[in-house]
């Protein structure tokens, strides 16, 4: 897919972020074991844990894989992407997506969780970014802000959603 609006492409990845942008890591504990780490992954892999943020989220697939359009809107706010990488295996589920034209942003960011040697669940969100246009750049601090209350939101909403009925 070449219509990304940044480069590299996959950094999240490798966790080996670019220069140049703004970057983000947040992590948080979800719980213990098999089943919390099944949920947590089917949530942000099918993009219901977007869609429990409040977020509307149009997807050209039901569940995230390497070509998949996503259009995220919140508000008047809308950030199309697209899935870069996806991995589904026995202790990492997840996916990283990128900017397309019409996001007000420039960039990556993935979507990870992970089941550790111990069977606790964590949540993690990588990104690097940095202002697409005039609306971000005027945004300035406050853009950088809500990107990690997001992010903060993303890992809330996801506990909520691995948990019930536990």
């Amino acid at each position: 897919m070449s219509d990304f609006t940044y480069a590299p492409v996959g950094a999240t990845r490798s966790g080996d972020l670019p220069k140049g942008y703004r970057h983000l890591f947040y992590r948080t504990p979800l719980g213990h074991g098999a089943e919390i780490y099944r949920r947590a992954g089917e949530a942000v892999v099918s993009f219901a844990m977007h869609r429990a943020t409040g977020a509307r989220v149009e997807a050209s697939a039901p569940a995230a894989s390497p070509g998949t359009r996503v259009t995220v809107r919140m508000g008047p706010l809308r950030a199309p992407c697209a899935v870069v990488w996806a991995v589904s295996e026995e202790r990492k589920t997840g996916f990283g997506y990128g900017t397309r034209a019409g996001h007000p942003a420039s960039g990556e960011e993935s979507f990870l969780v992970e089941l550790d040697s111990r069977d606790r669940v964590w949540f993690t969100v990588t990104a690097y970014s940095r202002p697409a246009g005039v609306l971000m750049r005027l945004g300035g601090p406050a853009a950088v802000i809500l990107q990690h209350v997001y992010a903060r939101r993303c890992g809330q909403v996801l506990k909520r959603l691995c948990t019930v009925n536990s």
